[in-house]
């Protein structure tokens, strides 16, 4: 199952998917609206103001781009049933199926920390998608050190115009982060009055409601204008337990030989004869059960053998080990019904302010004085579930007496220098995790004309994280305090070392490893343990725009502009965490550091050609970017693109640009966090079986080492910041190429037009976490391995002369390579049929290649088409709207996907469920419109659809089902949205 190799391809019926987008969808340009963009497609809307596109600094009076810009009006995301803008932005029809981080990923160590939301375009991640709000920044948010992307929470809903999607690099224009694409979310400027907005989602199978209440307002004077909205969103907790498919998780493995089905090769509970809940997931936890040396007793039911190292407590048994049955892998406990309690979907709570306004001032060439501000409050919970594994050294009073003679292994960190006698493997029960994050943006500026024609804008802005979160863990010092312990003379125990309040363990006994422990025990040695992040961001930025001069076909005009930005990380973990007193969990030092950019930047869009044969309308854009990072240097990037418009039907476009991402502040800084592999992970464990002529064997044998040596210390890994090892930035390019088709039919056919684009990205340098077990594989294996001067990887890698033991610093380096191409389709199609309007749209992503490998010798691997990397997914809907009223019908389609290739396993005979069927997901929704007030409401998932299941153990599973955010985990729910103006 471990061998690896790239998958080869298998593309599906292409043509049959083109053909199915032919019948019913659109493209998506720069645009304003729906209604604007059935006109402003044709022909230059000039009776329109001028606007910036996003993907450009430059006012023009047309929504036609050199590049793909996809638009989701607000009208859109409510009729979808989207109760939030994060929720409408994570969809398959702007991630194209990339997966995203969202709030099924509250048990995972992500960046962000728990309860974060995150974008990244073209599965490329979230720290390479740039996130604005009305063309500026949205800074990152969220809680632990690992904070460097915009947190989607934090985002405004009811005020919300339109979310313009641009799907192309834009590094030269935006500057760091402009990757993959960038999201420009804009807000309604116009707003007189005050309304009312209420939407609740219900799910059909309980747990998971949404509900959002908020009020907008504005007002609109000669010479000022002022509009915001305030909204509360609470989102309650769906559980395993609400679900029925995440019950009762299973191997879900086949025995061909028994019966070619899925479930045929799993553990068999002897109890129900059934497959076993909760098995153990590829050695995962067990319970109610204690570990010994091996010795003669008596099975559980369904057990095999008379010597056992496993122990499930059992009053009846007389023989043997005196109340204890022995298990193995087959009979031993890993189920507790207080797992199910973990979230599925964590909850949260969120209060949002939004406001912005301006005041002309009537100097500074008619200037206006314009501020915005943001303000964001979560609340977010996780509840997990807890092991816990209870060390009694030998000779411990606590032992009873006919275990006394165990000695199961070496000393640990509770034994408190004895040999490890009995360990009680007992199931804790359930934990809560806690954020609280604050954040606010305000940016304040003034715009205006210089001269005629030429316009300016100087802008402040500020913005800042502030969060704490908590988590419940164990001590490792007050257990091992806890359990060092002597006869009190009244029949119990107490603490040899009374200090700090301790408060003896409770004894081995049936009660202690079913997990009915003393509350006064559990209250000292399992605590919250908070830290707190901060993040502040400050920007200060000036541009002008305007006509440079004339051409044969136009005019030339041009934007110019510098900006500055600093930004400071402050990641303060608890004091137990520095410390390592954290028990079983990694420790962690502070994240501390900061960065600042000056940047320098212009635009030029030249009108080459217009209204001639062959090219109605020929533009070229050319766009740079200077760059200076106190981090690590200066940059330039560039790009240039192309829109010819032949004949008025007909339109292509074309860019090439170059991006480049800044090093995260926590890649440059993040604390040093301790974690540990096993000791087969050091390289020359008994490297003389390799062959002498190895890069491997001569390499181990440069340092001393005996061919026969073996490794008995674990590998240290150390994983940091990459600022001390000359941390870079990643490069990256990008092209596009596109066709925009918008036939002219005549009266009685409707508006049709179709777009297709292809992209290719590739960034190189791309920062990486290595991987211990990674670094120490390639140093090994390198022909330029030099211990003593530290060059390569090898610099990373320290090996005790005393005991031989291996420290590995994972630092972040420049070593990734990532590329994606592919295709984007997209058709609309708009028609008066009797009263009223139809109007369906499609958008079809194909992935030709999504590849990525860290090391530079590493085998290049194509995840296109594998679980969780889907080739093709695709977006329908289709609305009629007449007079007061609309409908709305849309399918959300996920390829199906497999990893077979990848393992190098047979699907007919393979024993593990590795493919996922085509997925789709439905949704109906009506509307009526009054005057002052209107009724949304619908279905989503309308099939109650589950997501697919997979076998455990070889990718993360809620469930059996895959961990992947286009899978719907909510069941059908039910939606309704009311509005009131006044």
């Amino acid at each position: 199952m471990m061998n690896r190799k790239p998958l080869s391809r298998n593309p599906l019926s292409f043509a049959l998917a083109t053909a199915v987008l032919f019948a019913a969808s659109a493209p998506v340009f720069a645009q304003d609206s729906s209604d604007q963009a059935s006109e402003g497609t044709k022909s230059k809307a000039t009776n329109l103001d001028t606007v910036t596109v996003t993907g450009s600094r430059i006012s023009k009076d047309t929504f036609n781009s050199v590049s793909p810009v996809q638009v989701v009006t607000r009208e859109e995301s409510l009729l979808a049933g989207f109760n939030s803008t994060t929720d409408a932005l994570q969809s398959t029809a702007v991630t194209a199926g990339s997966s995203q981080i969202n709030n099924a990923y509250g048990g995972y160590v992500t960046d962000g920390g728990p309860g974060a939301n995150t974008l990244g375009l073209r599965g490329l991640g979230p720290t390479r998608t740039l996130i604005l709000l009305n063309g500026r920044r949205v800074a990152p948010a969220g809680s632990r050190g690992a904070v460097g992307s915009a947190d989607l929470n934090v985002l405004p809903n009811s005020i919300v115009d339109r979310i313009e999607i641009l799907k192309d690099g834009a590094s030269s224009i935006y500057g760091s982060d402009a990757v993959a694409g960038v999201i420009n979310i804009i807000t309604k400027t116009k707003v007189d009055g005050v309304s009312f907005e209420a939407q609740h989602n219900a799910t059909d199978g309980g747990g998971g409601d949404q509900r959002r209440y908020s009020i907008m307002f504005g007002a609109t004077g000669e010479r000022s204008h002022f509009s915001g909205s305030y909204e509360y969103y609470t989102r309650n907790e769906l559980t395993l337990n609400d679900r029925s498919w995440t019950r009762c998780a299973t191997d879900k493995y086949r025995d061909i030989d028994v019966a070619d089905h899925w479930g045929s090769g799993d553990f068999i509970d002897p109890l129900t004869g059934q497959s076993k809940c909760y098995t153990l997931d590829s050695g995962g936890v067990t319970i109610n059960t204690i570990g010994t040396n091996t010795r003669t007793g008596v099975a559980a039911p369904g057990g095999v053998g008379t010597r056992f190292n496993r122990w499930r407590p059992n009053a009846a048994v007389t023989t043997g080990l005196v109340g204890y049955e022995g298990v193995d892998t087959f009979t031993r406990d890993t189920f507790d019904k207080d797992m199910l309690n973990q979230s599925l979907i964590s909850p949260a709570k969120t209060h949002t302010l939004f406001f912005q306004g301006g005041v002309d001032i009537g100097v500074l060439g008619d200037a206006e004085l314009y501020y915005e501000f943001l303000g964001n409050k979560r609340k977010s919970t996780q509840t997990g579930y807890r092991q816990l594994s209870l060390d009694y050294g030998v000779g411990n009073p606590l032992i009873p007496a006919n275990l006394r003679d165990s000695v199961a292994g070496a000393p640990t960190n509770l034994t408190n220098g004895a040999n490890l006698g009995v360990r009680a493997f007992i199931g804790f029960g359930n934990d809560q995790s806690k954020q609280n994050v604050d954040y606010y943006r305000f940016n304040a500026g003034l715009r205006g004309n210089l001269g005629s024609e030429w316009k300016y804008d100087f802008n402040v802005m500020h913005s800042d994280n502030d969060a704490d979160y908590t988590f419940q863990s164990f001590l490792t010092s007050r257990l091992a305090q806890s359990l060092n312990v002597v006869a009190n003379g009244a029949g119990g125990y107490s603490c040899v070392d009374p200090s700090n309040g301790c408060i003896a363990a409770p004894g081995l006994n049936s009660n202690t490893i079913g997990g009915n422990l003393p509350a006064d025990w559990k209250n000292w040695v399992f605590v919250p343990v908070t830290g707190n992040t901060q993040y502040k961001e400050d920007t200060v930025n000036f541009n002008v725009n305007g006509p440079l001069f004339d051409m044969p076909y136009g005019t030339a005009a041009g934007a110019f502009g510098v900006e500055y930005r600093k930004a400071k990380i402050d990641d303060s973990p608890s004091q137990y965490s520095v410390d390592g007193d954290l028990f079983n969990l990694t420790s962690a030092a502070p994240t501390r550091g900061s960065d600042s950019v000056f940047e320098a930047y212009g635009e030029l869009e030249l009108p080459l050609l217009s209204g001639v044969t062959g090219a109605e309308e020929l533009t070229v854009n050319l766009s740079g970017r200077y760059t200076d990072y106190k981090s690590y240097g200066s940059d330039e990037t560039y790009k240039i693109g192309t829109l010819w418009t032949p004949v008025k039907w007909l339109s292509f476009r074309a860019s090439y640009g170059t991006s480049y991402r800044a090093p995260a502040l926590y890649e440059q800084f993040l604390g040093g966090t301790t974690g540990f592999l096993a000791n087969t992970a050091d390289p020359c464990n008994e490297y003389g079986e390799r062959e002498p002529s190895s890069l491997r064997y001569q390499n181990c044998a440069s340092l001393g080492l005996d061919p026969e040596f073996q490794a008995t210390q674990g590998v240290t890994v150390i994983t940091q910041g990459g600022a001390e090892t000359g941390l870079k930035a990643e490069t990256s390019t990008a092209k596009t190429l596109g066709v925009v088709l918008q036939p002219e039919f005549g009266a009685g056919f409707g508006d049709l037009s179709f777009a297709v684009d292809y992209f290719d990205i590739k960034v190189e340098n791309g920062v990486q976490d290595a991987g211990g077990a990674g670094i120490l594989t390639n140093c090994y294996n390198s022909s330029t391995a030099d211990f003593s001067a530290g060059n390569g990887l090898c610099r990373l890698v320290e090996r005790n002369p005393l005991n031989n033991a291996l420290t590995v610093t994972n630092g972040f380096i420049n070593v990734s390579t990532d590329k994606v191409r592919g295709l984007d389709f997209t058709l609309r199609y708009v028609r008066d049929i009797g009263p009223g309007e139809f109007r369906t749209t499609t958008q079809f992503t194909h992935y030709i290649e999504q590849t990525n490998k860290v090391f530079q010798d590493d085998p290049e691997v194509n995840y296109s088409g594998q679980l969780r990397f889907p080739k093709n997914t695709a977006s329908f809907d289709m609305s009629y709207k007449w007079k007061n009223w609309q409908t709305r019908y849309g399918v959300e389609w996920i390829d199906k996907m497999e990893s077979y290739t990848y393992y190098e396993e047979d699907p007919a005979t393979s024993q593990y469920k590795l493919y996922t069927p085509n997925y789709f997901l439905q949704s109906f929704s009506v509307q009526y419109e009054a005057d002052k007030w209107s009724v949304t409401g619908g279905v989503r998932n309308l099939a109650d659809k589950e997501p697919p299941t997979i076998s455990q153990g070889v990718y993360n599973t809620v469930g059996n089902a895959l961990l992947y955010s286009g899978f719907d985990y909510f069941g059908r729910t039910y939606f309704m949205n009311v509005t009131y103006a006044f």
